[in-house]
């Protein structure tokens, strides 16, 4: 992040600090300093860029959120997931400062539509694509929510205390808002990928609308499934719109992790990044979060999902005979490169103090074995035992334009070779798969991915958009919504935590450099003449806490995170009970 703009969000919180109180019910005074804001291009510039706090936290990160997934082993179970653990008592969002950010931008839109300054469209456009996110955001979560468009007055009872609105009518503002930021932001494009530009709003506009179409469609119980297209339309609409964009090129065993560790986003890929600075102390804890045994939560991907993976020819993985007994070093062989680019293979390698060191996967700090080297520095020393990323912090990007718009034209039954080609075949490509996968449209549905959405899907080119939608985004923070919007939130608790296959109790060798790394015992530990190797106890058992094997003395690895459950009352958050006091027409969600 340049020095410029943390300057400038340190003034615009300065001289906006009336127009953001937390408490709603304040109202800001007109001085000479709100003249000095509204009545300048600059001033209307310092203030919007208070707005940028909406995105993404990038110590925590986007990367953090898939935790929460059907893809992911985890240290321990959420509040989302853990039993008994989320009700009205322990919600949150929406609080007075949960809030607060919608009455900074209402605040800004009424007295920036009264400036007089020439350029003040392209700034209300920034300020309606916040609000748009905003709102996305309080939906998901909440379902319906109150719309307010306006300062709120101390003496507005009616906003303060009203009923919540339809949370369909909610997103019909929202995409009147993401329309309006579209047509009326001037900036086109942004070399430093920090900045909102009419790109941006396109980009975020095919991901709202695609959560959208979705969830009209598979939550049945809202009778909304007639208006789902129209929805999907606009995703496909709004991708074919947006131009200077391509994927990323570079060595196929390069090109996708150099994504997500470039200190500088590449701009011919990313869309929007929030940028750190290791001089300007603005970090991420990725490596910790990653890789440190204690401070994270440990995540690694699950043999599941790794499963679908495709073989490099393009074909599935689990159409091989054994699949299921493949040991680690082999089933990562002859992989969609983006496998090895996501977790640790054969030849992957660290540097600790800038000397190489082999790295295998470390049992010590995974619990499948699929351990993931995606958003982490390769060198330990200080990132793995400190918050110290400096590497760009990736928010949207051009794939993910691509394969919502490959969802929509799948759901809407419009997917030809060409789109396919340029957008599914384009991802493969890039991963060093070959094959007619990357011109072809499927004509028959793979049974393992059938099985892996349990049977929810049947039609082969949306279970081939949705495979790649998962190998391509995994740790960019969608998955909980995908699931959610396919009304999938069973796989939240039923998805298996299972990881590679183990043979037999023993040592192995997990990169085939002649020096085993891991050791399966059951009872007494045994001794090893293997420096540094990794014990791993499978004693039966049903503990939390502990790694089993599936057949007892060998199998999958079987993690233990303790119980998950899920209610479909957990589509949507109950509204914290503090708030639904102070305002009973707030009412309450279903199920709660």
């Amino acid at each position: 992040m340049k020095t410029r703009k943390i300057l400038n969000y340190m003034l615009a919180a300065m001289l906006i600090a009336t127009a953001s109180s937390c408490d709603l019910n304040e109202v800001p005074v007109d001085t000479a300093t709100n003249d000095a804001v509204f009545g300048s291009e600059s001033g209307l510039e310092l203030y919007a860029s208070s707005f940028y706090n909406l995105l993404p936290d990038p110590d925590v990160g986007v990367f953090q959120i898939d935790d929460n997934s059907d893809l992911v082993a985890r240290n321990g179970v959420d509040n989302y997931l853990a039993v008994n653990a989320l009700s009205p008592i322990t919600s949150s969002g929406w609080s007075v400062s949960d809030w607060a950010p919608v009455r900074n931008i209402n605040y800004f839109l009424e007295n920036t539509e009264k400036s007089t300054v020439p350029t003040k469209n392209h700034y209300l456009g920034v300020a309606r694509f916040f609000r748009a996110l905003f709102y996305f955001d309080k939906v998901k979560r909440f379902g319906d929510v109150p719309w307010i468009d306006k300062t709120i007055d101390v003496k507005d009872d009616v906003s303060l205390y009203g009923p919540r609105m339809n949370r369909y009518e909610v997103m019909e503002k929202v995409l009147a808002d993401l329309n309006f930021a579209i047509e009326n932001i001037t900036l086109a494009s942004d070399p430093s990928v920090t900045r909102i530009t009419k790109n941006v709003a396109r980009a975020y506009k095919t991901r709202i609308a695609l959560f959208e179409a979705s969830w009209r469609k598979y939550h049945t119980e809202d009778n909304k499934q007639a208006t789902a297209n129209t929805w999907y339309e606009e995703v496909v609409k709004e991708a074919n719109a947006i131009a200077g964009f391509t994927l990323h090129s570079a060595a196929a065993d390069r090109a996708y992790r150099d994504l997500f560790i470039a200190k500088s986003a590449y701009a011919d890929e990313s869309i929007l990044s929030v940028a750190l600075s290791a001089n300007l102390q603005v970090y991420s804890s990725a490596n910790r979060r990653f890789i440190s045994p204690t401070y994270g939560n440990r995540p690694s991907l699950t043999r599941r999902f790794v499963n679908t993976y495709l073989n490099l020819d393009g074909t599935p993985f689990t159409s091989k005979k054994g699949y299921e007994t493949t040991p680690f070093v082999e089933e990562v062989k002859n992989r969609d490169l983006r496998l090895k680019q996501t977790i640790r293979t054969g030849d992957y390698t660290r540097t600790e103090n800038g000397v190489p060191v082999v790295a295998p996967p470390n049992f010590s700090q995974t619990y499948t074995g699929y351990q993931p080297i995606k958003w982490c520095y390769d060198e330990r020393f200080p990132f793995d035992d400190e918050s110290r990323n400096d590497n760009a912090h990736i928010v949207m990007r051009w794939a993910e334009v691509l394969l919502n718009k490959a969802e929509a034209l799948a759901e809407l039954d419009k997917m030809t070779a060409a789109e396919w080609t340029s957008t599914i075949g384009a991802l493969r490509k890039r991963a060093g798969i070959t094959g007619a996968t990357l011109t072809s449209l499927p004509t028959t549905a793979d049974p393992y991915m059938i099985s892996f959405f349990g049977g929810k899907f049947s039609n082969p080119v949306l279970l081939e958009v949705l495979r790649e939608r998962g190998t391509e985004l995994v740790f960019e923070g969608l998955r909980p919504d995908d699931l959610r919007r396919w009304k999938l939130g069973n796989l939240f608790q039923d998805a298996p935590m299972n990881g590679m296959y183990v043979p037999a109790l023993g040592e192995y060798d997990l990169n085939s450099d002649g020096k085993n790394d891991v050791y399966f015992y059951q009872g007494t530990k045994p001794t090893s003449t293997t420096p540094g190797i990794a014990f791993v106890d499978v004693s039966p058992s049903t503990a939390v806490g502990r790694i089993q094997l599936s057949k007892g003395t060998s199998g999958e690895v079987i993690w233990n995170p303790g119980a998950r459950e899920w209610a479909d009352k957990k589509y949507l958050y109950p509204i914290p009970e503090p708030d639904r006091i102070r305002n009973p027409a707030l009412g309450q969600n279903p199920g709660w």
